[in-house]
């Protein structure tokens, strides 16, 4: 097949890129956006189009949802196939994705219940996914010194949202804080089920946009996307920063705890900041090497296992992580991964993993068996075709 890949500087990229030459795909790279990042749809328009009409190809892929994709594939009657790895992508609420020629492929449960709706016969459920080999090859050319280096009781990568949190821009200080506040200290409590959209009102709605300084403005904006922006572009960002905050001030008076992050990281005076991780080269060996492995879930991803899972176990890591209500579908709970429903349970998971070393251990090996034998990038590109073209 000739394929039309469409890239931004995604970090699932290569690994799509690497599993489409071993299917025996051939691949066209557009990377315009990855060098230019004020590359507008309009100049993608014109240069897909000239591409597909030059050179025929069987679709055009991306990572995430371009409507101008969308658009020129349907002109085109090129099918275009793109897999959703982020939450929220706004773009999923353009009217485009209602269109025949698209093949959209979700990797969250409850947000595949509420788009499929939109193109019932083009929407795919389809997890993520890990490469063991490339992060397996990482692992086995570290030196000595290195395995010292990245040597961890608890570590945790990733941004503690302080630096991006929209719900700053969150102005009013009346009723509507202390209710929202309030709604925030709820959802805070409650693991497996985001329950968020469920309860905002269009009054509240209205009048969150009304008080939100630089309400983010989009161009097929409408009831079901103000709902969208304020539960989990806005809300959820809140409630993401003060669950990590929390979490990891409660975790660090107790144990030691290594924190890869570019955030600020003066409110956690007990904490043990190594700034930023690269992925492809370091990110493997903190999983690896580290003793317990913590994953905080964005709340904007209400039901699935974010990437962060799947690289930790693809690594041999094991991965404490709190209750997402999609993981009993993919692993054995205390046999292949771990999970937390509370700040109590966290703590107490910490200590008993700490001091029971060979069951951590057979954990960490289990769970990156599963993923090397289950959660591939071949085995759901495999899955993907069959989908979007019935091989």
């Amino acid at each position: 097949m000739n394929v039309l890949f469409y890239r931004y500087g995604s970090i699932c990229e290569p690994d799509m890129l690497s599993t489409f030459m071993e299917f025996g795909f051939q691949v066209t790279e557009i990377t315009e956006e990855i060098k230019n990042k004020n590359f507008t749809p309009e100049q993608g328009v014109n240069l897909v189009s000239r591409i597909l009409m030059d050179q025929p190809h069987d679709f055009v892929f991306s990572i995430n949802f371009y409507p101008f994709l969308a658009e020129v594939c349907n002109i085109l009657k090129i099918r275009y196939l793109c897999w959703i790895v982020d939450s929220p992508v706004t773009e999923l609420y353009a009217a485009s994705i209602r269109l025949p020629w698209n093949r959209v492929f979700l990797f969250d449960r409850v947000l595949y219940d509420e788009i499929a709706p939109m193109n019932p016969q083009n929407i795919f459920y389809l997890p993520l996914a890990v490469n063991t080999e490339q992060k397996q090859a990482v692992i086995a050319a570290v030196s000595e010194k290195e395995k010292i280096r990245f040597q961890s009781d608890i570590t945790f990568v990733g941004s503690l949202y302080t630096e991006k949190c929209p719900f700053d821009q969150f102005t009013h200080s009346g009723y509507l804080a202390g209710y929202l506040q309030g709604l925030m200290e709820a959802q805070l409590k409650v693991y497996g089920y985001y329950f968020i959209d469920t309860v905002l009102t269009e009054k509240i709605i209205s009048e969150f946009k009304q008080n939100t300084k630089d309400f983010l403005s989009l161009p097929y904006a409408d009831a079901q996307t103000d709902r969208m922006l304020v539960s989990q572009y806005y809300l959820a960002s809140g409630i993401t920063a003060l669950e990590r905050q929390r979490m990891l001030s409660a975790v660090s008076k107790i144990f030691h705890v290594q924190l890869y992050t570019g955030s600020d990281t003066s409110m956690l005076p007990d904490i043990h900041p190594r700034g930023f991780a690269k992925t492809l080269t370091e990110m493997p060996l903190i999983f690896h090497h580290s003793r317990i492995n913590l994953n905080m879930t964005a709340k904007s991803i209400r039901s699935a296992l974010p990437l962060r899972i799947w690289d930790i176990l693809g690594c041999g890591g094991f991965c404490l992580t709190n209750f997402q209500s999609e993981i009993p579908e993919y692993f054995t709970v205390g046999e292949e991964i771990e999970t937390y429903s509370s700040q109590e349970e966290l703590i107490e998971k910490c200590a008993y993993y700490l001091e029971h070393e060979k069951r951590r251990k057979e954990i960490a090996d289990q769970g990156y068996e599963k993923v090397r034998k289950c959660h591939t990038y071949p085995i759901r590109v495999s899955r993907m075709m069959e989908q979007a073209f019935g091989l």
